[in-house]
């Protein structure tokens, strides 16, 4: 359990630290089976995981921003960079594990960055990944001696079916191939599992992962079932032939290492090698097969099944505490809709197309919807008998969700218009303006999912994170003007073409980054930590 919480915990230090670069980098997979295989590699060593990958890309073949057959590929390139982790949590790093506490602990208690935090947040999971291996290692030293172990690898030796079965089952239920084969790696170093049992266990623990994906997007829309679905494919396929394959002729593992451990790690890296080099220019195949063996018309109803439902309880508007309650799940439903316009902001910038760009901007009626339906519901809360508190929070939640209407307008209306025009007149941002956007829009959404953490926590601490932030976006938005203008001295043509859509995207996204941070305005007012005016008083 150890090892499967210090995994999350580096994953959970990633996706908060760089969330949205990762997302980009998957969005970005689009331009060809090499860059989607790379991209995957990438950002599943990061995460700890192929599955997390599996997930986003999902998302963004929900989306249309990625096909199945690219999205296949970013999976195998995921399902690399997942063994590729397991091969350095192989090693003897035990020396590294009282540094690692350490920075990391300093990182994340004694500094208020939020990037930093993070950083330390990595740092301590990957000692604990560390200390758990070793706790896994040291209980299973004496199984080496149990008088049933010999009866239980015997069996599993002898029959590679249920080694291979079982393999799968112990990645499905820790849902973490790095866990499983981990696991497996400790066995045969230290309870003589031989390695007739570890090959299947290992080629069963690959499997077991392709399952995971499986499970994990089962309510998703039909293109995002997909991508996990053909990635099982490749997966299954490849253990069950690789295993076959090994019944004819043992794999020279000794010539790779005479550490047993390291024989099961690197099988299971050069399995994962030989799919991306095999399979990855079978992904347009693969991914018409699992179109056809998935059709959309048996999931035609699926979409009305699973679209979240408003949350505005009429049954309980009579009673103020459950009818705000119900107001504040809707405003928060109102945001994820809004941070999800928001998310694909900068693609669309780059090289969206029309029909991408209109079908996001669609999502702003359902915003308006909700803005009025949560307006009605408080106003109809009010008509009753409310506590002063109560009614200082309706009306906090109607300002919210005016606010979040704003932010909805500036996306569709501002950002998505301005992608129009850009895709329409052939303009590109410099690179230096397009890393500048980048690292802004990156921040913003960070900012976002803070904010909507705030509205269901009230947390002071972040609230006050949060103001920290706005901030620090209006320097940052000064300084991203006077190095555009900088650009422009020096006549920078992709600069003087893009300059009014460079400023004014900058300006947009200060802008959504303040409305957004409005959520912690009354929760620092109440705890007095707020000052009155930034003016200085007059002598």
């Amino acid at each position: 359990m150890l090892l499967l919480y210090a995994v999350r915990m580096v994953r959970t230090g990633f996706e908060r630290a760089s969330g949205p670069s990762l997302r980009r980098v998957i969005g970005k997979a689009a331009s060809g089976r090499i860059t989607g295989a790379a991209s995957g590699t990438i950002v599943a060593i990061m995460l700890q995981s192929a599955t997390a990958v599996a997930v986003l890309a999902a998302g963004f073949a929900t989306s249309g921003f990625i096909s199945t057959a690219a999205g296949l590929a970013v999976l195998l390139g995921a399902d690399l960079g997942s063994a590729l982790v397991v091969q350095f949590l192989s090693f003897d790093l035990s020396w590294l594990i009282p540094l690692l506490l350490a920075v990391g602990a300093w990182l994340f208690l004694k500094i208020e960055s939020r990037q930093v935090k993070q950083t330390g947040r990595i740092l301590i999971g990957i000692a604990l990944v560390l200390i758990s291996l070793q706790m896994i290692g040291e209980s299973t030293a004496p199984l080496k001696e149990a008088n049933f172990m010999p009866h239980v690898a015997g069996f599993l030796a002898n029959d590679a079916p249920t080694a291979l079965a079982l393999g799968a089952l112990l990645a499905f239920l820790v849902h973490s191939s790095v866990a499983a084969v981990l696991m497996v790696a400790a066995f045969v170093l230290n309870a003589g599992l031989p390695m007739e049992a570890a090959i299947p266990l290992v080629l069963g623990a690959n499997i077991g992962a392709g399952l995971v994906a499986i499970w994990l997007t089962r309510g998703m829309e039909h293109k995002a079932r997909l991508l996990p679905l053909g990635n099982f494919v490749f997966r299954a396929g490849g253990a069950i032939l690789t295993l076959i394959a090994f019944s004819f002729y043992a794999p020279p593992l000794e010539n790779v290492s005479s550490n047993p451990a390291q024989q099961v790690v690197a099988l299971h890296v050069l399995f994962n090698l030989a799919l991306v080099l095999i399979c990855l220019p079978l992904t347009g195949v693969v991914a018409r097969l699992v179109e056809f063996a998935l059709p959309l018309n048996e999931t035609s109803g699926e979409s009305d099944q699973f679209a979240p439902q408003s949350s505005l309880d009429e049954r309980v508007v009579h009673i103020p505490r459950l009818a705000l309650a119900s107001a504040t799940r809707e405003l928060l439903r109102m945001g994820e809709i809004v941070e999800a316009m928001a998310r694909p902001v900068m693609m669309m910038l780059e090289r969206g197309t029309e029909e991408e760009i209109r079908r996001l901007q669609r999502l702003d009626a359902d915003v308006n919807k909700i803005h009025s339906d949560i307006k009605l519901y408080i106003a109809e809360v009010n008509r009753g008998e409310l506590t002063s508190e109560e009614a200082e929070q309706s009306m906090e939640l109607v300002s919210y969700a005016v606010n979040l209407e704003r932010a909805g307008d500036l996306v569709s209306k501002n950002l998505f218009e301005r992608a129009l025009d850009l895709q329409k007149n052939r303009i590109n941002f410099s690179p230096e303006g397009q890393m500048e956007l980048e690292s802004l829009h990156d921040r913003v959404l960070a900012n976002m999912n803070l904010a909507l953490n705030v509205l269901v926590s009230a947390d002071v601490e972040s609230a006050r994170e949060l103001i920290a932030e706005k901030d620090r976006m209006r320097e940052l938005e000064r300084e991203s003007h006077n190095r555009h203008l900088d650009r422009l001295k020096t006549r920078t043509p992709e600069s003087m073409e893009s300059s009014n859509a460079h400023m004014e995207v900058v300006r947009s996204l200060k802008d959504i980054n303040s409305l957004f941070a409005a959520v912690a305005v009354p929760i620092l007012a109440r705890e007095g930590q707020l000052r009155d005016t930034r003016l200085v008083p007059a002598e």
